[in-house]
């Protein structure tokens, strides 16, 4: 069977409006002919349909398509039997040209229309009775070979034929177990992020932005071309052990701590900071985001703060030493004393987990519909297979994206759970062997049946060693990468200012990280790469073939430090071939090879260059590039029919 995940004990996932062909084994020992239904619904609440599987002439191998026109969960599941019908024509018409008698199988097939005549519907019932009519009608009283050729044709035509074998009780009958799909918006594969520090969007130093502040940076950030906002998580922020600049321990009442420890005086996950503004604040940014075609993704982290209300209503809910008070998280050798971790396997454990999935549905009611889970690998993988279908059967637009940096096995794991995207170690595969062994392994291989990868360039946690001593360069670089590699892929405000100062050598964390301070940026500052990103999503937008990652095809180059694959739609509408220099330090050539006869290229063809609208005339398979990362580290090369 294909698709499936794990024998079906996961969905697969596809978008909305995709073509799903689904394809079977299906074989039977003997001479007998079989026949296989395609059996789905969207709902489980729905009725069942039937779609008529083909036979392929390969290996047994059979298949049927249905577009996939709503979100939700599909259901499948296969049924094969003996089609006794189509044995008999085939048997008779076999005979017939033999010149033997058929007169045994003509009997049985009248037989057949007559039993499926009585299972049929009434408009079903009235074909069959049709084409039982004509027969007996041509039969009279004898029975030589062209009245039994006639009768055969009638009841092996169209409609007929089909009406009796779907009607016909299906002998040796054999079923699959039920599959599911998970059929999503299209931007759960096809995304643009942008990270917003929502409290560092102001003008003001030493004070928190305010959601109208927020509202005023989206026309430049549409600019550059992202469609989804992504939001640090709003709520109000912990005072007990408030972390200070640098991620110092706190000594003074106004520095404002760590988003993620969530919870006061002024509320908890369904509550705002007070500094940002009020929830009616919220919702207008929501809406204003709204009419300039952006989404908002709202982050979940679930974990809080000394101060949050669930301490004092719900202390059953938390870690607790053996003198009775609560835990703090803790990855030895840290301690996180502004963070209490959630007990998800409490006594309590069901209510805790209702009202987690409460919050969820109280941000949807305020126009979230997409969330950016935090660390969700800590927390157990039941909860968010039911948090995330429970939510998606009432509100199938939902996405989910997983921020899990944890051993592959269990990030992918969490895919299979239900989240709709997840993050990955792109962050950290910079030289030619490890991206191209990363992206075999998660967007060319079956994974991708389930795993949709989101290549984020950077995080407020992760200030790769690449970004930090490569440059300008290396930005330029790392956005070509994510953004042609991979369908969605997002950035962490301040990478297009090609902010890269550590707080100390071999550290990933920022100098004066905004995630401990209020931060005042120059949005505009030299040597930014806005316009780069902005052209980089306009190539994005206009072709079709970066919209998903099975176009992609990892290519021929003689050279370590050139990387060159290419995305093309299967009808070659559109062809992009991409060409990346992965040092930012020093020119590189190669000479790249393209798949002439898969893209069906005869002779000298024309490639143009998006990035600096240039055009090349190439020959044949091997061609010669020349990549200098002072002037432009990669070629994304458009084939012109």
């Amino acid at each position: 069977m294909s698709p499936q995940v794990d024998c079906g004990r996961f969905s697969a996932k596809r978008i909305q409006g995709d073509i799903l062909d689904v394809g079977a084994d299906v074989l039977k020992p003997g001479h007998e002919i079989v026949a296989a239904n395609l059996v789905w619904r969207m709902r489980a609440n729905e009725f069942w349909n039937l779609e008529s599987m083909d036979y392929s002439l390969d290996d047994d191998r059979w298949s049927a398509k249905i577009k996939l026109d709503r979100l939700g969960t599909m259901e499948y599941f296969i049924e094969a039997w003996n089609d006794r019908f189509s044995k008999t024509i085939a048997d008779a018409k076999r005979w017939l040209a033999h010149g033997e008698d058929v007169s045994s199988e003509l009997s049985n097939l009248i037989e057949f229309a007559n039993e499926a005549k009585g299972n049929a519907s009434p408009a079903e019932k009235s074909l069959i009775g049709e084409a039982l009519n004509q027969s007996l009608e041509i039969e009279g009283s004898q029975t030589d070979v062209d009245t039994t050729e006639r009768i055969v044709a009638i009841l092996s035509s169209e409609p007929y034929s089909s009406l009796i074998i779907k009607n016909l009780e299906k002998k040796d009958y054999s079923r699959t177990q039920v599959f599911s799909i998970i059929v999503d918006r299209l931007v759960a594969r096809f995304s643009t992020w942008y990270e917003m520090f929502h409290r560092s969007q102001g003008k003001l130093e030493g004070k928190s932005a305010t959601f109208k502040d927020c509202e005023d940076r989206l026309v430049e950030i549409k600019n550059m071309g992202f469609n989804i906002i992504y939001l640090p998580p709003i709520h109000p922020i912990g005072r007990t052990n408030r972390r200070g600049p640098n991620n110092s321990i706190s000594d003074s009442p106004t520095d404002p701590g760590s988003l993620w420890a969530i919870g006061n005086e002024f509320g908890g996950h369904d509550s705002v900071n007070p500094e940002l503004g009020t929830l009616a604040e919220f919702d207008d940014f929501v809406s204003k985001a709204s009419t300039m075609d952006f989404e908002i993704a709202l982050d979940l982290a679930f974990q809080v703060s000394p101060d949050h209300p669930y301490v004092k209503q719900h202390p059953e809910w938390f870690f607790h030493r053996s003198d009775g008070s609560i835990k703090f998280a803790e990855n030895p050798p840290k301690r996180y004393y502004d963070i209490y971790p959630l007990n998800f396997e409490n006594d309590d454990w069901k209510s805790l987990w209702d009202e987690l999935k409460r919050i969820v549905e109280f941000w949807i009611q305020h126009g979230v519909r997409i969330f950016r889970v935090d660390n969700p690998h800590t927390k157990p993988v039941p909860f968010w297979e039911w948090l995330i279908s429970t939510v998606r059967a009432q509100h199938p637009e939902t996405v989910f994206l997983a921020e899990a940096f944890t051993s592959p096995k269990l990030m992918k794991l969490l895919a299979k759970a239900g989240f709709d995207q997840s993050y990955t170690y792109f962050t950290w595969k910079n030289n030619k062997y490890e991206l191209t062994g990363f992206v075999d392994e998660f967007l060319l291989s079956d994974v991708s049946e389930y795993y949709r990868p989101n290549f984020f360039t950077n995080t407020p946690d992760i200030l790769s060693e690449f970004l930090q001593t490569g440059g300008r360069p290396a930005f330029k670089i790392r956005e070509t990468l994510a953004g042609t590699l991979s369908s969605s892929y997002g950035i962490y405000n301040g990478f297009e200012l090609c902010e890269n100062v550590p707080v100390a050598k071999g550290s990933e964390e920022y100098m004066n990280s905004e995630k401990y301070q209020y931060k005042v940026w120059d949005w505009d500052r030299p040597g930014n790469i806005k316009a780069y990103i902005s052209k980089i999503n306009r190539i994005r937008s206009e072709n079709e073939a970066l919209h998903c990652n099975s176009s992609l095809r990892l290519l021929k180059s003689d050279s370590d430090q050139i990387m060159f694959y290419g995305k093309w739609m299967e009808d070659l509408s559109n062809i992009l071939l991409v060409a990346v220099n992965l040092d930012p330090h020093q020119p590189h050539d190669a000479i790249v090879s393209v798949p002439v006869d898969d893209l069906h290229l005869k002779g000298s063809y024309v490639v143009r260059d998006l990035i600096t609208d240039t055009s090349f005339v190439w020959n044949g398979e091997r061609n010669y590039v020349r990549l200098d990362p002072n002037q432009e580290p990669a070629h994304i090369l458009k084939i012109v029919r």
